[in-house]
């Protein structure tokens, strides 16, 4: 393993020397970073050009002056900017930016995508599997930057007009739940007296809470509250257990619903005493202590064989306690909205940031989701449609194989031939789609960056190459460069992870 992993970050480095050697090239021979002095009527125009030239080796030939970019890189140091600013200092405002906006992009696209793409696999040929296809072409064959202002139009100003007396009609309400009727009737299948049944219960459903959302106006001040609360904990431990281990697996539905009741007990400390004064470092530590207690309950009922049920109960864990932070982020929504700074249009359509918004760490990750929102969209969109026709085609392709009618044939249920046995070969080809979209998602940022504003790597890429500045290019280009070989190198040994028959070395 140690063996393969040196001889690939060998091959990596000397790929990023050649291509940062053309693309170095390529943006010095593609403008003179001089041009704006040389049409300036400045008195000391000829003292600007010549501090200039010395201040980015301008008169060194530019295959020369890519070895002293390289010495400075090498030192950690990516140079100087035509403003006289350091690449390190724009490079770091603009990396966290990005890397907030692509990480969660990424995350949600990844989860929702493989999801609905398993989903449609298991429900081939039905409404829900066409309706999918369908929606995956469509947005596959969208131009981001279109998606963008859509979205600032019907997405932010027209949802901000409508949070100022936030009332949903009777024929909305009419036509979201007969679509959540059609929605669970496909996913469901089953005999026509079953799907029906199954039709009315979730229109009726979706329809009652809708007309509960509307007539209490709850999206002006959202909240999840103690009993809606209690029935999620408890729905996350019976459906995560049906998921990883099958609700036949007592002690893993048992921990799960052990680590459900102590949710609720916690829910009032949480909510009043636990969560006020919160930091990022108390609220990580906060996460990876609910994980891990959940995981110790999973680990202690979970004898003899402990492994399923520590994965089963960290999950539910998780899961439970972000409902909790779910909930106390909501408890802050009026107050953000309301806000001078925000006056009752919370969904923000340009920048990463409300500015001088101040308040508290409740208050400041609600600016961040808002601002999030759109351009993730965005990013969500385009990426959905990919990962879930890879992961439909995948799992339909193994779901034909041998080994799998074979596991059939042994009377396994149905649950554990897809998770245990198709699931897990059918992430190999995903995991290559994944490993190269993240720098494809990096570059791609630079059209959503752009449309919504945010000052992050692609405003300092497209800033750097109107203004023929080589360094901040340069720059964006390795770190670019660096996360796609650093993706392919992980997406091979998630190879070996998922098949054993994959040999690392």
């Amino acid at each position: 393993m140690a063996s393969f992993i040196i001889r690939r970050l060998i091959a990596s480095i000397f790929v990023l020397f050649a291509a940062t050697f053309l693309m170095y090239l390529l943006v010095s021979y593609s403008g003179d970073p001089l041009d704006d002095l040389r049409q300036s009527n400045a008195p000391n125009k000829a003292q600007l050009i010549e501090a200039r030239t010395k201040l980015l080796n301008l008169d060194v030939p530019p295959p020369l002056r890519y070895f002293l970019w390289l010495g400075g890189l090498f030192r950690g140091d990516f140079g100087i900017s035509i403003q006289n600013q350091p690449v390190n200092a724009l490079l770091g405002n603009a990396i966290t930016a990005t890397l907030t906006l692509v990480t969660t992009a990424t995350v949600v696209a990844i989860v929702l995508g493989i999801t609905v793409g398993i989903v449609s696999a298991l429900r081939q040929y039905t409404g829900f599997d066409y309706s999918v296809t369908l929606m995956a072409f469509l947005f596959f064959s969208l131009p981001i930057f279109w998606v963008a202002v859509l979205l600032k139009q019907y997405g932010a100003i027209q949802l901000n007009n409508w949070l100022a007396s936030p009332t949903i009609a009777v024929p909305v309400i009419i036509g979201l739940a007969l679509i959540a009727g059609l929605l669970w009737m496909s996913l469901l299948g089953g005999r026509w007296k079953r799907r029906l049944i199954v039709f009315v219960t979730s229109t009726v459903a979706t329809g009652a809470v809708l007309t509960f959302l509307s007539v209490t106006e709850w999206f002006a001040d959202p909240s999840i509250g103690i009993v809606v609360y209690a029935f999620l904990a408890f729905g996350i431990a019976v459906g995560v257990t049906a998921i990883s281990t099958g609700l036949r697996n007592r002690k893993a539905l048992y921990a799960s619903l052990i680590v459900a009741v102590i949710g609720i007990a916690l829910y009032f400390p949480m909510m009043n005493y636990i969560l006020n004064g919160m930091t990022l470092w108390f609220f990580l530590l906060l996460a990876v202590l609910a994980v891990v207690v959940s995981g110790a309950i999973g680990w202690f009922m979970g004898a003899p064989d402990r492994g399923p049920v520590v994965r089963t109960t960290a999950i539910v864990g998780f899961l439970v306690a972000a409902f909790i932070a779910l909930d106390k982020y909501m408890s802050y929504w009026q107050a953000y909205a309301n806000s001078s700074r925000v006056r009752g249009r919370p969904i923000a359509t340009v920048g990463s940031s409300t500015p001088g918004l101040g308040g508290n760490f409740w208050v400041q990750g609600i600016d961040l989701y808002t601002h999030l929102l759109l351009p993730t969209i965005a990013i969500i969109l385009i990426s959905f449609a990919s990962y879930t026709r890879y992961s439909r085609a995948s799992l339909l392709e193994v779901m034909n194989q041998d080994y799998i009618r074979t596991a059939r044939s042994k009377g396994l249920t149905e649950r554990t031939v897809v998770v245990r046995h198709a699931f897990r070969n059918a992430l190999i080809p995903i995991t290559t789609i994944i490993a190269f979209d993240v720098g494809a998602l990096i570059g791609g940022a630079v059209i959503t960056e752009t449309v919504f504003g945010w000052v992050g790597m692609g405003r300092l890429f497209v800033t750097a190459l109107d203004a023929h500045d080589p360094n901040p290019v340069m720059a964006f280009f390795v770190v670019t460069g660096t996360l796609a070989v650093i993706f392919n190198l992980i997406a091979d040994l998630v190879y070996a992870a998922l098949d054993p028959r994959i040999k690392v070395g």
